[in-house]
């Protein structure tokens, strides 16, 4: 019997114009009458998700910043950010490269130094709590859980081809196509949903994961149950071809969450 599920965002339970499904509080509130506790995995800042799941929020699980923050009925699990020297030295790394833009998130704020557009129209639209600001001073003074990385060129075939030679200390994994990720090597939602399902005391067996992007594959594969929308990064589709389910556009999380809600309690 399935105990928690858990979704990513962007790509996977929201569509393209980046709103939940109009079902969403009716079918987690199904979910959790029936014992199923549902939880949201993003890169997107704890706040925001927080802000955007408002009316179920309390009852939730949220992995934030890809991996770097947990939190379950108002309580923060973990954080987990990378050194200040490493902080300092990916930023260095970064700014190396031209065309690559690093915002630092921390649990409490995401701070940006760049104004160019569209980076900060991106960062504005993503993040709740934002601050334009000295990046060195950030890494050096605050716990830095993830630098998201604008790449104006295309992370598939700039971005990644550069900072993982340069960085092979760090966790540097594609989130979008114009996105990437920095974070320490234990900062994965795989390893945050361990967390999450430790604390609850749910079995991997008991879990059921979606996601459409290669910063989703360590938590699809340390659940029993990985679901991947038709619409998922070809690289992902290729790790679990025999769980893919209809796109975001057709709600495919929705449709598999009902199919849930339908099947039989099985006793124990």
């Amino acid at each position: 019997m399935i105990k928690l599920v858990v979704s990513d965002l962007d790509g996977t339970l929201l569509k393209a114009n980046k709103q939940l499904p109009a079902t969403i509080f009716e079918v987690i509130e199904n979910l959790r009458r029936k014992g199923i506790l549902f939880g949201a995995a993003s890169g997107r800042q704890l706040q925001n998700l927080k802000d955007l799941f408002a009316p179920a929020a309390n009852d939730m699980v949220f992995i934030a910043e890809n991996g770097g923050l947990g939190w379950y009925r108002n309580e923060l699990l973990f954080c987990n950010a990378l050194s200040p020297r490493n902080a300092q030295n990916a930023l260095q790394r970064i700014r190396d490269v031209e065309g690559l833009f690093p915002l630092l998130c921390t649990p409490d704020c995401a701070y940006y130094e760049n104004l160019s557009q569209p980076f900060e129209q991106y960062v504005h639209a993503s993040y709740t709590f934002t601050k334009q600001a000295d990046l060195d001073e950030v890494a050096a003074d605050k716990p830095v859980c993830k630098i998201a990385v604008y790449d104006q060129s295309g992370a598939e075939k700039h971005g990644m081809n550069l900072l993982p030679q340069v960085l092979p200390d760090l966790r540097v994994i594609q989130s979008g196509m114009e996105w990437l990720d920095v974070s320490a090597p234990s900062a994965t939602k795989g390893a945050a949903l361990d967390t999450i399902l430790k604390k609850t005391g749910i079995s991997s067996a008991e879990c059921m994961a979606f996601g459409d992007h290669m910063n989703d594959y360590e938590m699809l594969a340390a659940c029993a149950h990985p679901r991947v929308p038709a619409n998922a990064y070809y690289k992902l589709k290729e790790c679990f071809p025999d769980h893919i389910i209809p796109s975001n556009e057709e709600e495919g999380v929705i449709r598999i969450l009902n199919d849930l809600l339908r099947a039989p309690v099985v006793p124990i």
